[in-house]
Parts: C-alpha cells; structure tokens; sequence
C-alpha cells in the first residue's frame, strides 16, 4: 500500500513538463545537426533522454535521507575524481575535463559534482538549524564549496565551476545569513579582486578573450567575438514566427558554433523565431515552479533545502545560458538543461528529478 501510495503522489504533471521539453531537445538537435558531421546525435540524446528516465524512476525509490547519510563519502570520492581528472583526464582544446572509461565513453566527474555540494550542502545546512549563522560556520561553506570549485577550474572548466557557486549562495541564505554578514563578505570579496589586480595577476589570454568579446564583439569579427556575432545574428534573424525547421542560414550554413549545444537556445530562436522561444522559456517556468512548490511541501528541511539547491542551479544554467547566446553574458559554456546535447548534462539533471520525485512522495510518511 506505502508503494501504491507513493507513486500515486508521484509529480507527473512535472514529469509531463520535463518530457514536452525533451521532445523539443531531440527534434531541435536533429535540425541543427542535419547538415554537418555530428548528423545523429539526436538518436543519441533519445538514449541519454531514456537513460535519464530510467534512472529517475530508480532514485526516486531511494530513501533521500540516506543519500544524505552517505554524502560525505560522496564528496571525499568526488574530490578525487577531481583530481584524477588532473592526473590521467583526457585532453580536449587544452582542457583536461574528461576520464576515458574506454569504448568511447568519457565521465565528466565536475558535472555529478554539483549533484554532490547540493546534497552536502543540505545537510551541512540541516545540522546548523535552530542557532545563528557563525563566521566558523560560513567559512566551513565556503570550504565545501572552495574546495571542487578550485579543482574544476585549474581544468580549466569555469562553465562547470560557476554552478556550484549558487548551491552556496543559496545554502547561506536559507542557513540564515544575516544582511551584515553579507555585507562583510561583498566587502572581503571586492578587496580581495582589488589585491589580486594590484599584485598583477591576470586573467588567462582565454579568460581575457571572452571577456573583451562580450564587452565589444566587434572589437575581434572572425576570432573572440565570432561566436556572440553569430548567435546574435541567428536570434535576430529568427523574426517573431522563425525561419522553419532545417531553414537557419546561421544554424544549417555552420557560421553558428556547435548549435547543438551550448547555442541551441540560438539554433531554436532563428528556426522558431520568438514564439518558439517564448514557449520554450514558458516551459522552464513551469518547471521551476513546480520545483518551488514541492520544496515548499516537503516534510523536513532537508528536503526543502535539496530541491531549492537544484532549482538554484538550474535557474542560474538557464539565465546564463540565454543571456549568453542574446549577448548580455560572456561566451562560458554552461549548457541548457535537458535541450543542450550531452549525456553528463542530462543524466544529471534527470537524477537531480528523481531526487525531487523521492521528496515528493514521501512528504506523508515521513
């Protein structure tokens, strides 16, 4: 009767959502892809789309406080991971991001380590309830955080390492961080930057490229700003109504880079136009939303702290994502949840849901 009564409470209409916008990834990386080499990937993102299913049903039957009582070996196999990346990780255009499992899989430790810090971080957060937030307590937040942070961006993968960034944020403010506290820590952080600018440390060439790109795309057309120009040009060309399916000149001419992924919020815009842009956005919304509502009904702490820690990341994917493609942020390689191509990225995603799922349905019986 327990297991009737928890797939009964099961979020479908979530689940209804996630897979009305996994339809949208698949037929916008089939368009995207039709005409050049990666031809195909979309039969892939259907088994990561599967794969990710199937594993949200299983983690939805696993009891989340006992995720949160193995975490902390979680976090100890993950920083080594990290490390191991470091080691022995594939290299790919001069980042070493990858493990090579064999057969051609690769295993992106950074992205499940967000999964991780949102799980430590609840808990972490959990044990701290019912007293104020001390400055031992904020600096061991920060540790947990610094710590993977780092790792993932001597990589280098800043993309990857800013994700983690909103765990902690959010993990400050529902721990009860006082305005003052943060005041100090703005504070600490401008002086810090201030230090490091005057000591005469500087971004990398790389670092420094994007960042005049995104300043003045047209201060460098065919090297650091190409990518925004192109992206720019792909959304506005998109019109209200969008050029049709297979029809993006910037998307099926290849002058959009790697549309597939990091710009197929831009593929979607020239080919769907703004409709097709809003709908999609409509669909984020919604979810997130959805997200908000069952942590609001969740039993305990913990379960509320776990689900705002996965909408924290993904509002903050999504926000990044799009201002990026739109030119309002910096070129950073942060993928759009479940419509950019990627096993990582998805697999993550859909175990982070299942997690959600588990909360949900055990809301009465704990």
């Amino acid at each position: 009767m327990q297991r009737f009564s928890s797939y009964r409470d099961f979020d479908w209409a979530l689940l209804a959502l996630i897979s009305i916008l996994s339809v949208f990834s698949v037929l916008e990386i089939r368009s995207a892809t039709a005409m050049t080499k990666f031809h195909g990937f979309d039969h892939k993102q259907v088994l990561f789309l599967l794969a990710g299913m199937a594993l949200m049903f299983i983690v939805s039957l696993i009891d989340y406080h006992t995720l949160l009582d193995i975490v902390p070996w979680a976090y100890g196999i993950s920083i080594v991971a990290l490390v191991a990346v470091r080691a022995v990780g594939t290299k790919v255009m001069g980042a070493r991001r990858w493990i090579n499992l064999g057969g051609g899989v690769h295993f992106q430790p950074s992205e499940w380590v967000k999964l991780v810090l949102i799980l430590i971080v609840a808990r972490f957060f959990w044990n701290l309830v019912n007293r104020d937030l001390t400055w031992p307590d904020i600096g061991k937040a920060f540790l947990l955080c610094g710590v993977p942070m780092a790792l993932v961006l001597s990589q280098p993968d800043l993309g990857t390492a800013l994700t983690y960034f909103p765990i902690l944020v959010l993990g400050l403010f529902l721990g009860g961080i006082k305005l003052r506290q943060v005041a100090v820590l703005l504070l600490a952080l401008v002086v810090l930057g201030g230090l490091a600018f005057l000591s005469g440390k500087r971004l990398k060439p790389y670092q420094q490229a994007r960042i005049n790109a995104f300043l003045d795309p047209d201060s460098d057309p065919k090297g650091s700003g190409y990518q925004i120009r192109q992206s720019k040009i792909a959304v506005g060309s998109g019109g209200i109504w969008g050029k049709g399916a297979n029809r993006g000149t910037q998307t099926q001419g290849d002058f959009l880079p790697i549309p597939y992924t990091d710009f197929i919020f831009a593929a979607l815009a020239e080919e769907h136009g703004f409709l097709g842009a809003v709908v999609v956005l409509l669909l984020y919304f919604l979810i997130l939303m959805r997200l908000i509502q069952n942590a609001q009904t969740a039993s305990d702490i913990p379960g509320t702290f776990i689900i705002m820690g996965i909408v924290a990341v993904l509002i903050f994917q999504i926000a990044v994502n799009v201002g990026m493609v739109v030119g309002l942020m910096p070129v950073t390689g942060i993928p759009l949840p479940l419509l950019s191509y990627g096993g990582s990225s998805v697999l993550f995603t859909f175990i982070a849901l299942g997690i959600v799922m588990n909360i949900r349905m055990r809301r009465f019986v704990n």
